[in-house]
């Protein structure tokens, strides 16, 4: 039976312990590969990388970012089928911007009746998401805050997408960046960790969380309409 979005919104959860023996389907691991690239973000930028472990091994090198720092969350790790680092850029680069704006023009983006008008489309794109970046670089010098941001929106699309495939899931936060950067050598590369997320299914009787009521405040504390 088909639910509409908000049955998601409603009924996930943040789950706090996974049962070990369950594995997500490939097919279902495919799907969320997919949402993790068509995310939205500003400008199109996505300034995003992304590992994703679903070995022992794999695993056990994410949780070093939490044995030592954040013990409580490294069952979770360990536990789940699989986990996703989410990662940001430190630079937006212009080998980055240059492979965005090339993979739009071979998507279509651009198309138009002359190439005249196809070049001022792609250069248009090309200049308006450099002014914005440019904004955040040299104006408000706060790239790597802004690129945070961008991860961020992707992570929300994730845990909603990822409730709708049935598949439960634990934003994390409690992780040490400079541990999980090393261990993967995302500084070197140009990222450096966010979130990460571990997936999989619930144990219904170790997850608190999950007979717990949901709580959000009043609509009326949260929204003012004109």
């Amino acid at each position: 039976m088909k639910h509409d979005i908000l049955h998601y919104a409603k009924n996930r959860h943040t789950t706090k312990a996974y049962l070990p023996d369950r594995i997500i389907p490939e097919e279902t691991v495919a799907k969320l590969k997919e949402l993790l690239r068509y995310s939205p973000s500003s400008t199109n930028a996505q300034p995003w990388h992304f590992i994703i472990a679903s070995t022992t091994e794999g695993k056990d090198r994410i949780a070093k970012a939490t044995d030592k720092k954040y013990a409580f969350n490294s069952p979770s790790i360990r536990n789940a089928s699989h986990v996703v680092v989410f990662a940001s850029r430190l630079e937006m680069t212009d080998a980055h911007l240059d492979a965005v704006l090339q993979q739009e023009d071979e998507d279509g983006r651009f198309d138009a009746d002359t190439p005249q008008e196809k070049a001022e489309r792609k250069a248009g794109m090309n200049g308006g998401r450099r002014m914005f970046i440019d904004l955040h670089k040299q104006h408000y010098k706060d790239l790597p805050h802004w690129t945070d941001k961008q991860t961020y929106l992707n992570v929300g699309q994730f845990l909603l997408g990822a409730a709708a495939l049935g598949i439960d899931a634990t934003p994390m936060e409690g992780i040490d960046i400079e541990v999980l950067d090393a261990e993967f050598g995302l500084r070197e590369k140009g990222y450096t960790g966010v979130v990460v997320v571990p997936l999989g299914y619930h144990d219904p009787i170790e997850d608190y969380n999950a007979a717990l009521p949901k709580s959000r405040l009043p609509m009326d504390y949260i929204l003012t309409e004109v």
